[in-house]
C-alpha cells in the first residue's frame, strides 16, 4: 500500500498573489509533498481551483494537483469536462478531480445559481455525464437537466480514467460514493469512523457492480501549530460531527500529526491532505517542518 501525503490551502487562505502562491506552489515540489488540494469558496479569499491548478502544474513537474473540493451543481459539465481534460492532458496525468455539492450558504447557492433541494440530483446527473465524456466519442444524454446529442470533447484526458474523488461522510454521501466515486476523502472524522464508515461504501459500490480500489481511500486532516489553541469555528464543527470526541485526535498539533495519520494507516487509508489550521507567515520554513514529520511515513 503506497502511503502519499498531499497538502492544502482551506477556503480561508490568503495564499491568493503571485509571490505566496508561487513560495507554496515551489515549497511543495522542493519537499516532495504528492499533490497541492485547493478548496473553493466563491466568496473566501482562496484561489480559485483552476486557476490555481494550472498555475501549479505549469510551475512543477511531480506535484500533483486536486480540488478540496469543487462544486458541481451549477456547472455546465460539458464545458467542465473539457477544461478538466486539458488541464490533465498539458499537466501529463496529474489531475486529482474532487467534486461535492457545495456548503449550505444561500449566498454561495446564489452564485451557483442552483437550489439547495436540487444540488444531489444535479450532482449525480453531472458527474456520470462528465465521466461518459472523458471516455467516449458521440455522447448522447437526455435528462431532467442536461440534453446533448453526439457531442464529443477532445483532447481527452491524460489518465485513462480520470478517476473522481468524493468526500462527506454523512448516509447519503457515502451512498454517492459507493454509486460514482473513484476515491474517497472525508474530513474531521476518526479513524474509527472512517473504518465503519468504508463498509458502507463498498457495500453500495458492490451493489452496483463497481468497486474503488484499496488504495483510494483517504483523509483530509486539519492540524494547527503546538501553541495553537483550536478556534471556536473548529470546536463547533467537532462537536457537530464527534460529539465528546478528544479534539487532538481529529485537528492535531504538529507534534500530534504523526499519530493521526499512523491511525489511519492502521485502518487502511493511505492517502492524505494536511491542511494547516491557520496559515504561516512564510510557507518554506512551514513545509520543511511539514515535510520531516510526513515523509517518512511515506513508502
Amino acid at each position: 500500500m503506497k502511503i502519499r501525503i498531499g497538502y492544502g490551502l482551506g477556503t480561508r487562505s490568503d495564499t491568493n498573489d503571485q509571490d505566496r502562491f508561487t513560495e507554496l506552489v515551489d515549497g511543495l515540489e522542493h519537499h516532495g509533498f504528492d499533490s497541492l488540494w485547493l478548496s473553493e469558496r466563491i466568496s473566501g479569499e482562496c484561489p480559485d481551483p483552476l486557476v490555481g491548478m494550472a498555475f501549479a502544474v505549469a510551475r512543477t513537474k511531480k506535484l500533483k494537483v486536486g480540488m478540496s473540493v469543487m462544486v458541481l451543481p451549477g456547472r455546465n459539465p460539458v464545458v467542465l469536462a473539457k477544461s478538466l481534460a486539458s488541464l490533465d492532458r498539458i499537466s501529463n496525468g496529474r489531475l486529482l478531480p474532487a467534486f461535492g455539492l457545495g456548503i449550505a450558504n444561500a449566498a454561495e447557492h446564489q452564485a451557483f445559481g442552483v437550489d439547495r433541494k436540487d444540488r444531489g440530483g444535479w450532482f449525480n446527473e453531472a458527474l456520470p455525464l462528465m465521466k461518459r465524456l472523458w471516455l467516449e466519442d458521440n455522447v448522447s444524454h437526455d435528462g431532467k437537466r442536461f440534453t446533448i446529442d453526439d457531442v464529443t470533447i477532445r483532447p481527452k484526458p491524460m489518465q485513462t480514467p480520470l478517476e473522481v474523488w468524493l468526500g462527506g461522510i454523512a448516509p447519503l454521501e457515502l451512498k454517492r460514493i459507493g454509486r460514482h466515486g473513484d476515491g474517497w476523502l472525508p474530513s474531521f472524522c476518526t479513524p474509527a469512523q472512517v473504518a465503519e464508515a468504508r463498509v458502507t461504501i463498498e457495500q453500495i459500490a458492490a451493489e452496483n457492480d463497481r468497486e474503488i480500489e484499496d488504495e483510494h481511500y483517504g483523509a483530509l486532516i486539519p492540524y494547527r501549530r503546538d501553541d495553537e489553541p483550536l478556534n471556536d469555528q473548529y470546536r463547533a464543527i467537532i462537536e457537530a460531527r464527534n460529539p465528546g470526541a478528544d479534539p487532538d485526535s481529529i485537528i492535531p498539533t504538529k507534534d500530534g500529526l504523526e499519530k493521526v495519520l499512523q491511525g489511519f494507516i492502521d485502518e487502511g487509508f493511505s492517502k492524505f491532505v494536511v491542511i494547516p489550521a491557520t496559515e504561516p507567515e512564510e510557507w518554506e520554513p512551514e513545509l520543511a517542518e511539514v515535510a520531516s514529520i510526513c515523509k517518512p511515513m511515506e513508502n
